[in-house]
């Protein structure tokens, strides 16, 4: 990679300010996956309420991208971003002061979907930035942020257990929010490469399109498996190997490691090999993990077969994100509203799945089976479309076509 061609070609402070806006609001969006082994010393619950209460920010932040999508594309990802950076603080106040049942936190679970819909305006602020052969880099760089969620899986439990209360956790939260606040409000910039802005029919326009809900199934999949474990393992370890609340957090943190760090390396990889080989390699890995973290094995097998699981679903974040801006270069803001909300979707029904099915059948097994078939009918519907692909707007294995419809648009604009 040319390094200076890279970072001359766009605007660094709008891809940290990007970074820093989706890292801190990821670490808001799942704080109550580790706290939830804590939570149930108020609040019992059994499987499928634990299940829920970490799903239900996954569903307000799938719910609230299309809001921001939206928003983008109107007044643009800078000021789109400072709203959704203040909304977040309101649910963390609510958690810090206000709650007193369970039903109250399930209401607060669902309002911290604004943090995760930062990825609405935090990715187009730096894609637009960029030209199509560093797109995969630069939205790798900016979608890093997910690594919030180690700072969640690592800390969030200890503060609780030092302070005396899990409630603690969410007042010290709104420090890392103000700070971006103020970070993002300096140093984020608009590209003057804004697309005009969209009417709602545009979205209608978008979804007639056979390739937006391709890429909504393929990142259900990817950033929906990622996150959903992320907000789910602290449970998994403390429920199947019965660990206490920080040790399960420190595992899962291990995990969550894996696909954080690697987003980068699989839009880098994407960029260079092509997203379509890239996403084929990624799922055969996820299916093969998946069904052998079926067997539930010892411990020590179990994090190295999530670890390699969840490095390969952040890879798949990336190489996704490198196909995306090349098809849809000038909806790019819509079209990441709709795809990372159908991202959040699939984040929302793995715990589900899991949590359901180890209620009824007293066993995760059926659940990772499930994930494993998924991940196999993705290869499946790639291996379908990809001859489509190839004959319109990218070339063999998944690079963009300079001829493509895209291509043409950006040389234009």
């Amino acid at each position: 990679m040319n390094r200076d061609g890279f970072l001359k070609s766009g605007h660094t402070p709008s891809l940290l300010s990007a970074f820093l806006y989706f890292d801190m609001s990821f670490m808001v969006w799942v704080l109550l996956g580790p706290l939830a082994v804590i939570i149930m010393g108020d609040y019992p619950m059994d499987a499928a309420q634990k299940a829920n209460l970490v799903a239900l920010p996954v569903l307000g932040g799938s719910i609230l991208r299309l809001v921001l999508g939206y928003l983008t594309d109107v007044i643009g990802p800078k000021r789109t971003g400072q709203i959704g950076i203040a909304l977040t603080m309101v649910p963390l106040v609510w958690g810090w002061k206000f709650v007193d049942s369970l039903n109250e936190l399930y209401i607060v679970a669902l309002l911290l979907g604004v943090a995760g819909a930062s990825f609405a305006a935090a990715l187009p602020l730096a894609s637009r930035w960029y030209p199509p052969k560093y797109q995969g880099l630069a939205m790798g760089i900016a979608g890093a942020g997910n690594s919030g969620t180690v700072f969640a899986t690592l800390f969030a439990n200890r503060i609780a257990q030092h302070f005396g209360g899990w409630q603690v956790v969410f007042g010290l939260a709104l420090i890392p929010i103000a700070l971006v606040f103020i970070v993002f409000t300096l140093l984020a910039k608009d590209s003057p490469n804004q697309p005009s802005p969209r009417k709602l029919s545009d979205y209608g326009a978008v979804l007639r399109q056979r390739d937006t809900w391709m890429f909504c199934m393929l990142y259900a999949v990817t950033f929906g498996g990622f996150v959903g474990m992320s907000n789910y393992l602290t449970i998994f370890f403390n429920t199947q190997y019965g660990l206490s609340p920080v040790r399960a957090a420190d595992f899962a943190t291990v995990c969550v490691i894996a696909g954080s760090f690697f987003r980068p390396v699989g839009g880098w990889l994407a960029d260079r090999l092509g997203g379509i080989r890239m996403l084929i390699a990624l799922y055969a890995v996820v299916a093969i993990m998946m069904a052998c973290i079926s067997t539930l094995p010892p411990l020590a097998a179990m994090i190295a077969l999530l670890f390699i699981a969840m490095m390969a679903l952040g890879m798949g974040n990336g190489s996704v994100f490198q196909l995306v801006p090349q098809r849809f270069q000038n909806e790019i803001g819509i079209v990441t509203g709709i795809v990372g909300a159908a991202g959040g979707l699939g984040g929302y029904f793995l715990p589900k799945v899991l949590g359901n099915l180890k209620l009824s059948s007293g066993s995760y097994t059926p659940g990772f089976l499930i994930l494993s078939g998924v991940a196999l009918l993705c290869i499946l519907l790639i291996f379908l479309v990809q001859g489509a692909w190839k004959k319109t707007w990218i070339g063999s294995g998944g690079k963009a076509r300079i001829d493509s419809p895209a291509m043409q648009n950006t040389v234009a604009s």
